[in-house]
C-alpha cells in the first residue's frame, strides 16, 4: 500500500512529500524530532515522547505550530491512513522556512512533517535472543544533547564505524566515560548485581525507554546508580544492554571485541524487558 506523509498541513503521498529548500531544518539543522513506537494500534509512551518535544522546543526557541492535542491528532491520522498498527511515527518540527541567515528569522513559522513506518512484530527476537555487539567511539557531539535536535552527523558517523566493524551500536566516549550510544541509551549490571547508567543532562538525551526502565527498576527494588561508567568497568560488567523506542531494550555481549560477563544475554536484561511491558504507557 503507498503510504502517506504529513507535510506542513496537508496529507501527500510519501513518494512526493517535500520541503522548500530553504527550510531551516534543511540548511542548518534547525529543529528537533521524535520517534514513538506503536504496538497493536496503540501508541508507545506518547505523554514522555510530547513532554520531551515540548522541552526540545523550548530549549530552542522554536513555536510549535499548533497544540499538542492537535499534534496527536495528526499522528493518529497519519497512523489511519497507512493503516499501521505495528512500527512508529517520526515527527519533526523546524523553525520554519526564511531566507537564508544564521540569526533567527523575525516571521518564520515554524514546519512539521510527520511519516509513519513498520515495523514487523518480532523484528528485534533475534537480537534479544543472542545479543549485540558494540564498540566505544570518541563523542563528538556538540554540547547540549539533551535536545533531541536533527542535527546528527556525528551520531550518523559513529554508527558507520560501527556497522563497519562489524558491530551493531557505537558507544560514545568523553573524558573516559561512556555518555551514550549514537541512537540509544548505554547500560551495565555490574558483579555487585547494580545497574549503572549515566545521568541525565546536557550529556545525553534522557531517552523516553530509558526513563520508563528507570522506574521499572526501581518499582522492583532494584539497585539503580546513574552514574557515567567507564569502558574498562564495562569490560568487568557482568552484563550489558541498550535501550531505546524502536527496540525497547537489546543485550550486549560483546564490547571492543571483549565478552560482557558469559558472553550471552543475561537475567537483568531479560527481566527488565518484562518490567517494562507492566510499566510502559500504551494509549490510541
Amino acid at each position: 500500500m503507498p503510504r502517506t506523509a504529513y507535510v506542513n498541513g496537508r496529507y501527500v503521498p510519501h513518494a512526493r512529500a517535500s520541503v522548500h529548500i530553504e527550510d531551516r531544518g534543511y540548511q542548518f539543522a534547525d529543529g528537533v524530532y521524535e520517534v514513538a513506537g506503536l504496538r497493536g494500534g496503540l501508541f508507545m509512551d506518547m505523554g514522555l515522547h510530547m513532554a520531551r518535544l515540548e522541552r526540545s522546543l523550548g530549549e530552542l526557541d522554536i513555536t510549535p505550530p499548533m497544540s499538542m492535542e492537535a499534534l496527536k491528532a495528526v499522528l493518529r491520522e497519519t497512523v489511519r491512513r497507512n493503516r499501521l498498527t505495528d512500527g512508529y511515527v517520526y515527527f519533526q518540527i523546524t523553525r520554519g522556512v526564511a531566507p537564508r541567515d544564521h540569526a533567527f528569522p523575525a516571521h518564520a513559522r515554524s514546519a512539521l512533517v510527520v511519516t509513519a513506518k513498520r515495523i514487523p512484530p518480532g523484528r528485534f527476537d533475534a537480537a534479544m535472543e543472542s545479543g549485540i555487539k558494540v564498540i566505544c567511539v570518541p563523542d563528538r557531539r556538540w554540547q547540549r544533547r539533551d535536545i533531541k535536535s536533527i542535527a546528527l552527523l556525528p551520531n550518523i558517523l559513529a554508527k558507520q564505524e560501527a556497522r563497519a566493524a562489524g558491530a551493531y551500536e557505537a558507544w560514545q566516549v568523553e573524558d573516559g566515560v561512556v555518555t551514550e550510544g549514537s541512537s540509544t541509551n548505554a547500560w551495565i549490571v555490574t558483579r555487585a548485581n547494580t545497574l549503572v547508567t549515566h545521568p541525565a543532562g546536557p550529556a545525553i538525551l534522557n531517552g523516553v525507554t530509558r526513563q520508563v526502565l528507570l522506574q521499572a527498576a526501581k518499582q522492583a527494588d532494584m539497585k539503580v546508580e546513574e552514574r557515567p561508567f567507564t569502558p574498562e568497568e564495562t569490560y568487568e560488567a557482568a552484563e550489558a544492554f541498550i535501550s531505546s523506542s524502536s527496540a525497547v531494550l537489546l543485550p550486549v555481549v560483546e564490547v571492543d571485541g571483549k565478552k560482557i560477563g558469559q558472553g550471552i544475554p543475561g537475567p537483568v536484561a531479560r527481566k527488565l524487558r518484562e518490567l517494562y511491558e507492566a510499566v510502559a504507557e500504551f494509549s490510541p
